[in-house]
């Protein structure tokens, strides 16, 4: 375990000046609000604006953009930083050189969560942000006034996060650089555990090792929820009390029974421990988003929220940003983005696609990171090979340089019919020759690919 008490406590306090390296993240963006809300002095940098950074600067907060260097942290009392920012960051050396403590974006979180009674944190390889929105759907019918840390945005919440005056904090909780072993859950809910960020992990095993981490910083008096359905998050979890979830394992404690399907989607009785908890209808396709609502459903059961609240809160969850987000229609096609950027989440999301009774799918993927797009080829091309067609933009960089010499073309040799696009422009080109009435265009990557569908509709109106 990372933690047992954090030092970073004394620095969250009224009247601190901290400082946000990364501060235009999706998990930074609401923090540097939260710090701010709470009376410490913020200040912050990222490379470039986004509608993040335009907000902090309309509540007050100065950001710096641009190439960072070290005269932004000049007053600061902490630097709290992305996880991609590294020791070579001019501010981080900056700090280190002046001797001002430095910690990472996940700590800042944990110091947070040690505020309430009810930290519910989720994890997965995949279905994080999704679950964790259905939880805060949930918390808000049960009117249980929850703050909330998502990594992508509810349309409920206008945002990805807010602050509420409850006892309960909901958090998407991410693996990546081990950063969820700075949480303080009471609620630890795993989804699956798959191999994924293999540029920080070594293999499965690391992955499984860091989950099976996370699930022992539960406290006595806590739970461990887990997905029985899921290999990974077994092996992961073997021999810890569990309260697990599932469709396929008849022994899990929350099940899903008397599952049925309107035009996509799902009706059905939730069943803990032989009892209907709840009955919802959800306004989400498939078999993934019915056991990301049992993962939701078991964490309220557990914290003795009301089955109705669950249905109400279910029932009215549409979807997150990013996640089977429409973006409107083009030539008679109809448009929606998806972060999927995981073998496993694509599978999940084809699979989906496939009942909605669309003549065709037409995906424009954009692989995320060089090591993953690797280190998965072979998922990947499994994967895309279901589409219809296929439309691959080049590799999103992210936080890496391309030194392993691959490309999205590489892929594209290996998937029938499918075209490779040096740039986004050229993507949107493509599906423009491409759309017909009776098609399901799907823009898909954790990067800039939504641009292209945004691009599409724009061009229809």
């Amino acid at each position: 375990m990372i933690h047992t008490e954090t030092p970073i406590q004394r620095y969250i306090a009224p009247g601190r000046r901290v400082h946000l390296v990364g501060v235009g993240g999706v998990s930074m963006a609401p923090l540097a609000e939260v710090l701010h809300g709470a009376g410490l002095r913020v200040t912050g940098s990222d490379w470039q604006r986004n509608d993040k950074t335009e907000h902090l600067a309309s509540l007050g907060v100065k950001v710096f953009i641009g190439p960072q260097r070290g005269e932004n942290i000049a007053g600061a009392d902490c630097v709290i930083r992305t996880a991609a920012a590294h020791d070579s960051n001019p501010e981080i050396a900056a700090a280190r050189a002046a001797g001002i403590p430095v910690f990472e974006r996940a700590e800042a979180w944990g110091a947070i969560m040690q505020r309430y009674e009810n930290a519910v944190c989720i994890a997965g390889t995949h279905g994080k942000t999704t679950t964790t929105s259905m939880t805060t759907h949930i918390f808000m019918a049960a009117q249980a006034d929850p703050t909330v840390m998502i990594g992508g945005t509810l349309p409920m919440l206008h945002s990805g996060y807010r602050v509420g005056k409850g006892d309960t904090i909901i958090l998407e909780s991410c693996e990546y650089c081990n950063s969820f072993l700075h949480f303080f859950p009471t609620v630890a809910v795993v989804l699956n555990v798959e191999a994924d960020h293999l540029d920080f992990f070594k293999d499965l095993a690391d992955v499984e090792h860091s989950f099976r981490a996370f699930a022992r910083l539960v406290p006595q008096g806590g739970f461990v929820v887990a997905n029985a359905d899921d290999p990974g998050a077994m092996e992961a979890l073997a021999g810890l009390d569990l309260f697990t979830f599932g469709l396929d394992t008849p022994s899990a404690d929350c099940r899903a029974e008397n599952l049925t399907w309107d035009r996509g989607l799902p009706s059905f009785d939730i069943v803990v421990r032989g009892t209907v908890y709840a009955s919802p209808r959800l306004q989400v396709g498939g078999l993934h988003n019915v056991r990301n609502a049992l993962a939701a459903a078991s964490a309220a059961w557990l914290l003795g929220l009301p089955g109705s609240a669950v249905e109400e809160g279910l029932g009215a969850f549409t979807g997150a940003g990013r996640r089977f987000e429409r973006k409107g229609t083009f030539r008679g096609a109809e448009v929606y983005d998806d972060y999927a950027h995981h073998p496993g989440e694509l599978h999940a999301l084809l699979a989906m696609a496939r009942t909605l009774g669309y003549q065709r799918i037409v995906v424009a993927f954009q692989p995320h990171t060089y090591t993953r797009t690797k280190a998965l080829f072979d998922d990947f091309v499994r994967e895309l090979r279901t589409a219809d067609r296929v439309v691959l933009a080049e590799i999103y960089a992210a936080r890496e340089q391309n030194t392993i010499g691959i490309s999205s073309a590489d892929l594209a040799r290996e998937i029938p019919g499918a075209v490779f696009c040096p740039t986004l422009e050229a993507v949107t080109g493509v599906l423009r020759d491409l759309a017909r009435p009776g098609d399901l265009i799907l823009t898909v990557g954790a990067g800039d690919i939504y641009t292209v569908g945004e691009a599409l509709v724009k061009e229809a109106r």
